[in-house]
This record gives C-alpha cells, structure tokens and sequence, in this order.
C-alpha cells in the first residue's frame, strides 16, 4: 500500500495497541495493529475530507471530517460509525480539531478560518 498523501494525522489507543490514521485524501480512516497490520478501513459520506482525530482515555475514537462538516464516533474496531456528534445544523463549518475533556465532559471541536470554539456537553 503507498502511503504518499494518506497519512494526515494518528492518534493511539489508550492501551497502545491500536493505531487509527485519517487519510485526507483517500477519504479514509485507517486502523493499524501495533505491528503496522491494517485491521479495518472505515469510509463514508459522513466522513469526507477525515481531518483530525482523537481517542478519549476510555477508547472512543472521535473523528471529524472537514469536507462533510461533521464530527463522528467510531467504533473501537474502526469499521463502523457509533454516533454523529455533531454536523452543520450545529454550527460546524471547517473542523479541523477535536478533543474529549474529561474534566467537563464536553467534545471540543476548532474550526478553520472561524474565530469559534465549538463545545458540545456529553453524558
């Protein structure tokens, strides 16, 4: 598999043995064992343009997709969508980061090219 332009960002499983990688431009999100083996490729409409990624200390991967302007949930597994979290009815435009605070129990998302922080609580 050439890897040229696929790799965009990486984020690890809280017990390291899981390596998820979003693919700008394959429109991918890619689950690696720790040996480098890909495990699962999770693609959808509602995950155009995977941007930045984040694994919570629980093991939930939140991903957000820039082109489709959505932030999901996917499954540890990284074949299958949990949860849209957020989309553009909730004011996400450009998203570009996304994070879990635990201490606030909020999904914080930034955005390109907009001065706005999105803050979405979670239960």
């Amino acid at each position: 598999m050439l890897l040229c332009f696929a790799v965009y960002k990486c984020a690890v499983s809280p017990t390291g043995d899981r390596l998820y990688i979003t693919s700008w431009y394959h429109h991918k999100l890619l689950t690696l064992a720790r040996d480098g083996t890909l495990l699962a490729t999770y693609s959808d409409l509602a995950l155009h343009g995977p941007y930045d990624l984040h694994v919570t200390p629980a093991g939930q991967v939140l991903v957000c997709g820039y082109l489709s302007r959505t932030v999901l949930q996917v499954g540890r597994e990284g074949e299958s969508k949990l949860a849209t979290l957020a989309t553009q009815e909730d004011g996400v435009r450009w998203p570009v980061s996304v994070c879990y605070s635990s201490t606030t129990s909020s999904i914080i998302v930034g955005q390109y090219r907009n001065n706005n922080i999105l803050v979405f609580r979670v239960e």
